[in-house]
């Protein structure tokens, strides 16, 4: 592989590197969406949450101020946070009906472990290409990394659904919402990890003979 290619490698893994950070930042933090209810009175005390593939998190804030939603008024250190029935049955859910989410949940969880395998998948393939003459294990490195986005965005495209299942369902107390810091961290991680995985597909490429001629040179070479 000639330098021009190895340094466009190098800069296309460090994205990919990034895009991988990103995924698991997402993964491993609840803030996808925050939900609030509907406040008629400006006294009323709000119970904000805000949760991710595995947890939710509750907090009872009282309000003072004009605004009728609670977005952003979650005091640091006063959470209450759980997991999900469905990944720990001994724990009670008083405020959150799990089950309206349920498979939702499990579904988007499930996506995005295979999404992880994916990326350490294709991280062992990019370690080993850089042995002598192992240029041609960047090309699976680049498949698992592609998948890995794909993976992604549809763990993404999953929790919105369930983000939309729970609002319209009555059993919650839930109807405002908005996607948080962890959800912008899982549609990052795809655009870098998908783009990533195509831009090093192209650069691990043979390159293309530029006429009839230098094809049959490197025949006439290998004897």
């Amino acid at each position: 592989m000639s330098q021009t290619k190895t340094a466009k490698v190098r800069v296309t893994l460090f994205f990919i590197l990034a895009g991988g950070v990103l995924a698991m930042v997402a993964v491993v933090t609840d803030h996808w969406a925050v939900l609030s209810p509907h406040l008629e009175h400006h006294n009323e005390t709000c119970v904000a949450a805000h949760f991710g593939l595995w947890r939710i998190c509750t907090t009872w804030v009282a309000m003072h101020n004009q605004d009728k939603n609670c977005d952003g008024t979650i005091p640091a250190g006063e959470k209450n946070c759980s997991y999900f029935r469905h990944f720990n049955p001994g724990e009670s859910s008083e405020i959150f009906e799990f089950t309206t989410q349920k498979e939702y949940s499990i579904s988007a969880a499930a996506i995005a472990i295979f999404s992880l395998g994916f990326i350490i998948i294709g991280s062992i393939c990019a370690f080993l290409s850089f042995g002598n003459k192992r240029d041609y294990l960047l090309r699976p490195a680049s498949m698992f990394y592609a998948f890995a986005g794909l993976c992604l965005i549809v763990s993404v495209e999953v929790m919105r659904q369930s983000v939309k299942r729970m609002i319209d369902s009555e059993d919650t107390v839930w109807i405002e919402y908005y996607y948080s810091w962890s959800f912008a961290c899982a549609c990052a991680g795809f655009t870098l990890l998908f783009l990533g995985g195509l831009f090093l597909l192209l650069f691990s490429l043979p390159r293309m003979p530029q006429n009839p001629w230098e094809s049959c040179m490197d025949t006439e070479s290998e004897h």
